[in-house]
């Protein structure tokens, strides 16, 4: 998957595309592999990086929602739940079953929350992973030895789903593109192309080579996630709000505060969130938060109250409370959560679904839903868009279709089972005496070889792509991200030929985005 050869494909200005996405995230990268799988030409269009806002910031879950079933939403869970197996049929190197323990401190919380994950199991029939199970208060402890045991009763496990995030869309990219999809991105659709007033293209500039491009398309599809009203009113400037965006911020841990393999989960917090803290690449990530906010960004940053409530309500749970000079790195992703703007309330209450949207031109939108049930929400979006765009209507096969470097058995190299059926060619790279046979940094778990395979096949094209996404180390340990941004650099420059002005300015910009994910 290079870009060059990419946007090579762009070069006949008289080709229509039978499908145009917009937006590189979970679900316009779902919607790519869809129409791709089918045999429709697909072109998609990323204006930043593959899954560069919300779809890299997750709670790192795949899961059927227990909140979600506490509030009566059985179809989401029972789609969710469904959504949950086949992505790990399909995909078995980047989802795994985890194992969750609920503690339980009051004697009602037993049977409460017993008879709940029960119905989660029922629900999840041939899908299921594991019984769940009632625990003494001494098996609770031997499960997770640094659960705080003062008035601890027992507790109860269930199994979930859990995955890296930005890992699965770049596994999208690369899967759509073994299919004959173009996928490209740091590629900004600055305006949709009409004819009487039917939307019949886009236009388009490519961020890094300032090129402009012209291209028409027999639909164009909008899945553009905590933007997607923006694109809506380019489309029609009169068009109502269907996004209500809320923040949600996580901590990375040292694993030294949770070491066993055991998430855990906290069913009701102090505002009646969910509260995770589930190992996840030898860190903990504890999260998360629900804060409505009013302009979505790319980027956004995690709030000093989000931070105090997330270390106050985890350090309840844990022997070992964690303090703020303990945290390794700090991230917030916002959500796209369907819901009227002008309603008031917490937005904890909005749905996790989605809805596909057409408009007057015939620009399909895709609002709201969560990486669980991004491959549902694509089979849902291109099922419309085929009938706008009068294109041969094809069966779905994305629900047995296995996902780039899918494999039975998962590398014996744990640090490379991400890479799936990819990992030999990537070991066969440290052999090679051109590139530095070393770790970024003492304490990351990736290598040089990983940073040049990124760059050979994984499309990154800034040193944030290498340390954010391709290998997540921005997130592992922010400062240690930092320590290594100047040698990942080098060799980053090296291998796209870049001078040194551009190293100096890659490392600028990493720093500044680095020092965001810090602790105050």
């Amino acid at each position: 998957m290079q870009r060059n050869k990419m946007i090579a494909k762009l070069t006949d200005a008289t080709k229509i595309w039978d499908i145009i996405v917009i937006g590189g995230g979970a679900t316009g990268l779902g919607i790519a592999v869809d129409a791709a799988s089918r045999g429709y030409t697909t072109l998609l269009l990323e204006q930043h990086d593959f899954a560069a806002g919300t779809s890299s910031r997750s709670t790192k879950l795949i899961h059927g929602g227990l909140r979600y079933l506490q509030q009566g939403n059985i179809s989401l869970v029972l789609e969710a739940l469904q959504e949950r197996g086949m992505l790990m049929q399909n995909a078995p190197h980047l989802v795994r079953n985890q194992t969750f323990l609920v503690p339980y401190y009051e004697w009602w919380e037993a049977p409460f929350y017993g008879v709940g994950l029960k119905v989660y199991d029922l629900l999840a029939g041939k899908w299921g992973l594991c019984a769940s199970k009632r625990l003494s208060r001494e098996a609770t402890l031997v499960q997770i030895p640094t659960l705080a045991p003062d008035g601890l009763r027992g507790g109860i496990v269930y199994c979930d789903g859990q995955f890296d995030d930005a890992r699965l869309a770049i596994t999208l990219a690369r899967t759509a593109a073994d299919l004959g999809g173009c996928v490209l991105n740091y590629f900004k659709v600055t305006d949709l192309l009409k004819d009487d007033d039917i939307v019949t293209g886009v236009n388009a500039q490519d961020q890094l080579g300032d090129q402009c491009y012209a291209i028409r398309s027999k639909v164009v599809i909008n899945a553009t996630g905590v933007l997607v009203d923006h694109l809506r009113r380019v489309d029609a400037p009169d068009s109502h709000p269907v996004i209500r965006p809320s923040q949600g911020t996580h901590l990375v841990l040292d694993r030294s505060f949770q070491p066993g393999d055991t998430a855990i989960l906290v069913p009701h917090t102090d505002d009646g969130r969910v509260l995770f803290a589930v190992p996840w690449h030898d860190r903990l990530i504890v999260g998360t938060t629900d804060t409505p906010v009013d302009q979505p960004e790319l980027a956004p940053r995690p709030l000093e109250d989000e931070v105090v409530f997330l270390l106050e309500h985890i350090a309840r749970y844990l022997t070992q409370k964690p303090r703020r000079e303990d945290v390794l790195s700090v991230f917030a992703g916002v959500r796209p959560l369907i819901g009227e703007k002008q309603n008031e309330g917490e937005t904890l209450a909005l749905a996790r679904d989605h809805q596909v949207l057409i408009s007057g031109s015939g620009l399909v939108s895709v609002a709201g839903g969560k990486w669980t049930t991004y491959r549902k929400m694509a089979e849902d979006a291109l099922d419309q868009a085929v009938v706008i765009g009068d294109l041969a209507s094809r069966p779905c096969r994305t629900r047995k279709l296995k996902l780039h470097g899918w494999q039975p058995i998962a590398a014996q190299d744990k640090t490379l089972t991400v890479y799936g059926s990819d990992a030999p060619a990537l070991k066969a790279l440290l052999q090679d005496a051109a590139i530095p046979n070393k770790p970024i940094h003492a304490r990351l778990p990736y290598t040089m070889a990983e940073v040049v395979w990124s760059l050979r096949h994984e499309m990154a094209c800034t040193l944030e792509d290498v340390l954010a996404r391709r290998t997540r180390a921005l997130i592992l340990d922010a400062q240690a991200a930092l320590e290594a941004a100047a040698p990942v650099a080098a060799v980053a420059a090296a291998e796209l030929g870049q001078s040194k002005a551009w190293q100096r300015k890659q490392v600028e910009d990493f720093t500044q985005l680095a020092r965001s994910y810090l602790p105050a």
